[in-house]
């Protein structure tokens, strides 16, 4: 069959069952992996060559990771090295060692346990994001923290593909060659980071602004093309990975203006690659070796995926204390990844592992593949079982609606509680419009519930909850929090319940608000802080607010360069976007305790320069912008803004 005939028969077959995979709602990368074992050579029928599939196949990783690289830049990284590094190193290596130990019990060789659990402790980056992506959690704590945690494994990939090819030397002279190995490739790596960012920050700005003003679509797809491969070529002839060099790209281009742009240009072009190499992993695949492996691939498929959640999930656990978000990571980072498939080709043409343990292993990782979508679709669910399987209740001591004081009529119900919905709640307080807000962030609930304000722990997506927090007599719903399809499954349930109730909702993009309008969204707003202005101005107009007083709120927001909107409590989930950096200013509670040293002073006496004290609370009362006059008494909290080294040397200050 020539090469033309074999693209035909590859593109309708793929067409074919992609079309019913879509139909029934079932994920298509696993669509991909059936069109590559009905195509493969180890089925009846035409056979297509896989040489010519794994060479478009490799380019759907690196699209991959160029795409990942934009929703990751370098400060955002530098922000979260602590958390998300952390984690992602210790599930890598905690992974490896417990696959590797189970290997070596079962009676494996430990080179070749070494090699199961190098592939176990990689993750699947494209079944995690596209999954996500169409139940649009993307973007939520769990979804950030899985990809963050997911995109390290995918870079650690890069010494296990160092190490497994010496697991055979001698032992002196392997111990001697893995080690100038080793740092060779450190080095080469560090050039390649060098080389693509000092090149990139100064090259790729200037270009894009050059072919933007061309305003020519075509041009400035062939540019994003040249950029990504180019930077892929640059890592690869250092001795690194495609996958890496594209990563830096999308990185480096994740700081500029066209970030957007450049993700909706490359998207179309990463998800037929990534078909592709998913085909080309379903046509490894021999049927006729599944009746004589299939019992043992599938209980390695489950203990693949229970081994990984039980690991993050206690990670997740001991790094936030919240439990929710760790069983949830942990589910959706539990299925295997592609670049294990590449340590198994790589440990058998090096003779590490045998064909029978290497195709067991090859078959456990495909049917995670088939399993993990259920999880990460059905990972709250999961969640909540097991948090009560493990006698654990969620958040004992977070604020609940029965904790907020007073009967509530007539007020806003605010559906997330982070930037956004903190800048709408500064702005309701502001003209005395009564509020309260729900937020799944523990530590964001923790720090603004002691700074006095009116926010719960708790999933709107719950009658019982909103029911509590007074929603019958509420005047307005805000789903300020972005998830797609959590904010559609709420907006479902209230126009079931409360048709009469204005809902109005934040989106992170405009491809969703047609599906919110028809949902019976009174309006939607995409995202961006103009958005969250845009949002507080309908807000106080549907209170009956006067329209010139909404203008002049607005436009001391503008000028004051969003100063207010910038005043938020962080939290503390890793993964999730905060500022750009580490050190951006935020807000802060410090309660004073009987023996500080600031009780009976004024605020004016305290002399704090450094920080601006926003707001004090006094026996639950909120008192914004208190005058220097006010003399302070024990149990007050203050609420303080400013940077977090300044801030903690204020509250040290202040505690004594």
């Amino acid at each position: 069959m020539g090469g033309l005939a074999q693209v035909l028969v590859l593109l309708g077959v793929a067409t074919f069952v992609v079309l019913g995979f879509q139909r029934l709602r079932l994920p298509t990368s696993v669509g991909y992996l059936l069109v590559g074992v009905l195509v493969g050579p180890h089925t009846a029928g035409p056979v297509i060559d896989l040489e010519h599939v794994s060479t478009f196949a490799e380019f759907g990783v690196v699209f991959l990771l160029f795409t990942v690289g934009l929703s990751f830049s370098l400060p955002e990284i530098h922000a979260l090295r602590r958390s998300v590094l952390g984690l992602g190193a210790a599930q890598v290596v905690l992974t490896t060692a417990a696959f590797a130990f189970l290997a070596a019990a079962l009676g494996v060789g430990w080179t070749s346990a070494f090699v199961v659990g190098a592939v176990a402790a990689q993750s699947s980056t494209s079944i995690l994001l596209k999954q996500l992506a169409d139940q649009g959690d993307e973007h939520s704590p769990h979804g950030r923290l899985g990809t963050a945690i997911s995109v390290f494994q995918d870079i650690t990939a890069v010494p296990f593909v160092v190490v497994i090819p010496l697991l055979n030397a001698g032992a002196e002279g392997g111990a001697t060659l893995l080690v100038n190995t080793a740092l060779a490739a450190v080095g080469k790596g560090l050039l390649a980071l060098a080389g693509v960012f000092i090149v990139g920050r100064r090259v790729l700005s200037p270009l894009f602004h050059a072919v933007a003003r061309q305003r020519s679509p075509e041009l400035f797809t062939l540019t994003v093309l040249f950029v990504s491969l180019t930077s892929a070529w640059t890592t690869f002839s250092l001795g690194v990975s495609l996958a890496f060099g594209a990563f830096l790209a999308g990185m480096v281009l994740g700081e500029t203006e066209f970030r957007h742009q450049v993700e909706a240009t490359v998207r179309p072009i990463r998800d037929v690659l990534l078909g592709l190499f998913f085909v080309g992993i379903g046509m490894l695949v021999d049927p006729s070796e599944l009746w004589a492996v299939w019992p043992q691939a599938l209980l390695g498929a489950v203990v693949l995926l229970v081994v990984k959640t039980l690991i993050v999930a206690a990670l997740v656990r001991y790094s936030t204390q919240d439990v929710l978000l760790a069983w949830r990571t942990g589910l959706v980072v539990a299925v295997g990844g592609e670049f294990g498939f590449a340590l198994l080709s790589l440990a058998l043409g090096a003779h590490v592992i045998d064909e029978h343990l290497a195709q067991t292993v090859l078959l456990s990782v495909l049917l995670s593949f088939v399993l993990a979508p259920l999880l990460i679709r059905n990972n709250l669910a999961i969640a909540r079982w097991c948090a009560r399987r493990a006698g654990v209740r969620e958040h004992d001591d977070l604020p609940r609606p029965a904790d907020l004081p007073g009967e509530r009529s007539g007020h806003v119900i605010l559906c997330g509680y982070g930037r956004v919905g903190q800048g709408i709640g500064n702005v309701l307080e502001q003209e005395s419009v009564p509020f309260v807000a729900i937020d799944l962030d523990a530590a964001r609930v923790r720090e603004a519930y002691r700074g006095g304000e009116p926010v719960v722990y708790g999933d709107s997506g719950q009658r019982e909850l909103l029911e509590s927090l007074g929603i019958a007599r509420a005047a307005l719903l805000v789903l300020a929090h972005g998830e797609n399809a959590a904010s559609l499954a709420t907006l479902r349930l209230v126009r079931s319940l409360w048709p009469q109730l204005p809902v109005m909702v934040r989106t992170r993009d405009e491809a969703s608000v047609d599906a919110f309008y028809a949902a019976g969204a009174s309006a939607v707003f995409p995202e961006t802080l103009e958005a969250g202005l845009m949002m507080a101005s309908q807000v106080l107009r549907e209170m009956r607010v006067p329209l010139a007083r909404i203008l002049r709120l607005i436009e001391e927001q503008r000028t004051g360069h969003y100063a207010e909107l910038r005043q938020v409590f962080v939290g503390h989930v890793p993964g999730e976007q905060q500022d750009a950096s580490a050190g951006a200013d935020r807000l802060r509670p410090v309660q004073l305790g009987p023996s500080s040293p600031a009780l009976g002073r004024t605020l004016g006496e305290l002399g704090l320069r450094e920080v601006v004290v926003t707001a004090l609370v006094r026996q639950g009362v909120r008192e914004l912008d208190p005058l220097p006059e006010r003399r302070l008494e024990a149990d007050d909290t203050l609420v303080l803004f400013g940077a977090p080294a300044k801030l903690s040397a204020a509250e040290r200050e202040l505690v004594g």
